[in-house]
């Protein structure tokens, strides 16, 4: 069973997961959910990005809800079995962070 991640926990985390980051965005807490948007140079690259980030969500078992239009992928990460905001969550980010 997975568990769902304090509010402090959460806090912790989300200030590590964002220094993680190189395009001058942030992944930022939207209800029981971290939300971030991608912009890549092309529609292709997105693509390109979406499939890799699929294969890393199969090996973690935990898919993401994201929605894409050309070049922008718009992510939404939740545990729904854990009701709110889990360690998978930000495994999952962490990748996207890392292959972006």
């Amino acid at each position: 069973m997975v568990e769902k991640l304090s509010p402090q926990e959460i806090e912790s985390k989300l200030e590590t997961l964002n220094t993680l980051v190189t395009d001058g965005t942030s992944w930022v807490l939207e209800g029981d959910a971290l939300r971030k948007s991608f912009k890549f140079k092309s529609f292709i690259r997105a693509f390109g990005w979406m499939s890799q980030m699929a294969i890393w969500a199969e090996k973690l078992n935990h898919h993401p809800e994201w929605y894409n239009v050309y070049n922008k992928v718009d992510v939404r990460l939740t545990t729904h079995d854990a009701d709110g905001i889990s360690e998978l969550d930000f495994k999952l980010a962490e990748k996207m962070e890392k292959f972006f």
